[in-house]
């Protein structure tokens, strides 16, 4: 139980106790032709259906009596396996389309942009379907449009049509930002849209069509490993919805391990079958940074966040007064929305530049590589587009949260983990926090995006953790923005900070002494000022390089600036049983009880 097992779903199915299962949710191949791991997907018409119909009874078998099987299939077989999943006993309670944007291009029929998710249960008179429970009801139109009164304060449920934002294309955006990015063509007759917000009204609560989109290669929710993954808000409002908490999820499908992944977060057991030893081993790692209770990826609700195109018009479209007043901007950003014809063309060369340079990364790597970053800067002048470096940066970031690279997947994935990062994640996190105290930046997004912004981060960082490279230093920021909210959210949950060990002078502390296990410490006053408070995989690792004996002068510098005689430093340990992805919510514990100069503060 809870693990993702490596074998045929059909033999490990037959494993299995009968009516062992609450609930199977199964996305099996669509026998498209698409090469996957280990598998083609391609087998005679008749072949594919015996093997569906194998598979079927196997689930049919290990379902308890009011078990619920959930199947996603493609328009080429969904009525076939309709018709098997009835012949073996299966009774279908919504024939339920799935809707999402960036379909799949097709060059003789119309763009792929739907995928069947049939509800079928084993009695039709006993079944789970929690209908009152609070997580599976959503805003009425009375709550959300009409501020009325008389709204049920609880909501209500779904429709059969969920709409859903882009699976937080890598970011929360503001109204302005979505209005900026806006780039509708006029078409008064409405007889096509680009942005889902659009589409809210031409959904009726008596339609069977749900929309979520589908998570593109940019998307940040993206596993990075598996080219057909469903989007977790998907899998969130099924399971949560016909399977009670602590309830067995089970998928003979793992691929990118989404349904473990979101039966886990919600409190359910789960089991999953893939064939592909490589599928297993990173959907394990997947299931080994999520705890119970972590957020899912992507919005829920589209409308809560983001305006439809509608609303940006009326609030001014692109050149807003408040975006011309806005005073956070450079010039040289502001010159990018003096004119829509201006903005389309530059976001067509930015576009460009980037399919010309990225060489398979993402738009993160772009920015923070120099050296693919320079590649890209280069290409941008080239193309003579309004700006410069910094506006170009910021830009590409831009069109990477709304989702405008979709069409440029990335095929190259940077291999810095958390354990290639424990070394110097702490450099990094000072780095950052000094140079918005230096009011150089407002946020990370501006310090990557300014090259001498971004040179400097990397120098302050080289001091405190010398040896790396600027993709390394740039890269552990990234990933700690990255946790950051849901190391915050974890730490809501624990208990109180560690009680740390006793203090030991900055000039007696022998990092060798240290153990190779994972802990925190904290470097300051006793009494007073505190520095820096840490998280480490590796105690020993960790403390041998951050106080070397060439590098205890920094601290020394650090503590006389703050008001710290260097000669009262001091520094506490406390070793700890955690893994790798619980040691930043006990950092953030920390960070709460004592505030240190030089960590980041807890929302920033």
């Amino acid at each position: 139980m809870n693990t993702i097992k490596q074998g045929d779903c059909i033999r490990e199915l037959k494993r299995l106790p009968a009516g062992s299962v609450d609930l199977v949710f199964a996305d099996p191949p669509f026998n498209i032709g698409y090469a996957y791991d280990v598998y083609t997907d391609s087998l005679p018409f008749q072949q594919y259906l015996d093997w569906s119909r194998e598979w079927m009874q196997a689930v049919h078998r290990v379902l308890k009596d009011n078990g619920t099987f959930w199947l996603a299939i493609g328009d080429e077989y969904a009525a076939e396996l309709k018709i098997e999943a009835r012949n073996i006993g299966f009774h279908c309670r919504s024939w339920v389309i799935w809707y999402y944007t960036f379909g799949v291009n097709c060059s003789r029929k119309f763009t792929r942009s739907h995928t069947h998710l049939f509800y079928f249960v084993k009695n039709p008179h006993d079944f789970v379907f929690r209908a009152e429970a609070p997580e599976n009801r959503i805003p009425s139109a009375r709550q959300l449009v009409y501020h009325d009164n008389r709204a049920n304060p609880r909501g209500r449920l779904p429709d059969d049509t969920w709409i859903i934002r882009p699976a937080d294309a890598a970011g929360e955006m503001t109204g302005d930002e979505m209005s900026l990015l806006d780039l509708t063509p006029e078409d008064h007759d409405h007889t096509w849209t680009l942005r889902p917000q659009d589409l809210a009204d031409r959904f009726r609560p008596d339609e069977d069509t749900w929309y979520f989109p589908r998570v593109a290669g940019t998307f940040k929710e993206r596993a990075g490993f598996h080219g057909c993954q469903m989007p977790e808000q998907l899998l969130g409002r099924i399971i949560r919805t016909c399977s009670e908490p602590g309830a067995i999820v089970l998928d003979p499908f793992s691929g990118s391990g989404t349904t473990a992944a979101v039966a886990k977060k919600l409190g359910r057991r789960f089991l999953a079958f893939d064939l592909s030893e490589e599928y297993v081993r990173l959907g394990l790692e997947r299931l080994q940074a999520i705890r119970v209770g972590d957020p899912l990826d992507g919005a829920p609700e589209p409308l809560v966040s983001a305006p439809s195109t509608a609303v940006g018009r009326s609030r001014g479209g692109r050149c807003s007064e408040r975006r011309r007043n806005d005073r956070s901007l450079r010039p040289e950003a502001r010159a990018c929305v003096v004119s829509d014809r201006q903005y389309r063309l530059t976001e067509e060369g930015i576009v460009a530049a980037f399919a010309a340079t990225h060489e398979g990364f993402s738009a993160d790597r772009v920015v923070v590589d120099p050296d693919l970053n320079q590649r890209f800067l280069a290409a941008c002048r080239e193309k003579g587009l309004v700006g410069g470096p910094r506006s170009w940066n910021m830009l590409l970031f831009r069109l990477r949260k709304s989702g405008r690279l979709v069409h440029l997947p990335t095929r190259q994935r940077t291999l810095l983990g958390w354990a290639d990062c424990d070394p110097f994640l702490f450099a990094s996190e000072i780095a950052w926090r000094m140079l918005l105290d230096q009011e150089r930046a407002e946020s990370l997004d501006e310090i990557l995006c300014d090259p001498e912004i971004a040179a400097e981060f990397d120098r302050i960082a080289g001091c405190f953790a010398p040896g790396y490279s600027s993709l390394q230093y740039r890269w552990a920021a990234l990933k700690l923005r990255k946790q950051s909210k849901l190391s915050r959210v974890r730490a809501d949950s624990l208990a109180r900070p560690p009680k740390l060990g006793r203090p030991v002078a900055l000039d007696d502390f022998d990092p060798q002494a240290a153990p190779p296990v994972p802990g925190v410490y904290l470097v300051g006053h006793p009494r007073s000022a505190k520095l820096y408070a840490g998280e480490a995989i590796n105690l020993h690792s960790r403390l041998r390089g951050q106080f070397a004996q060439e590098l205890r002068e920094l601290w020394r510098q650090c503590a006389d600036e703050r008001g710290v005689r260097p000669r009262d430093l001091k520094v506490w340990l406390r070793p700890m049983q955690a893994t790798a992805s619980e040691m930043l919510a006990w950092q953030t514990c920390l960070i709460r009880q004592y505030q240190p100069h030089l960590n980041l503060a807890v929302g920033q």
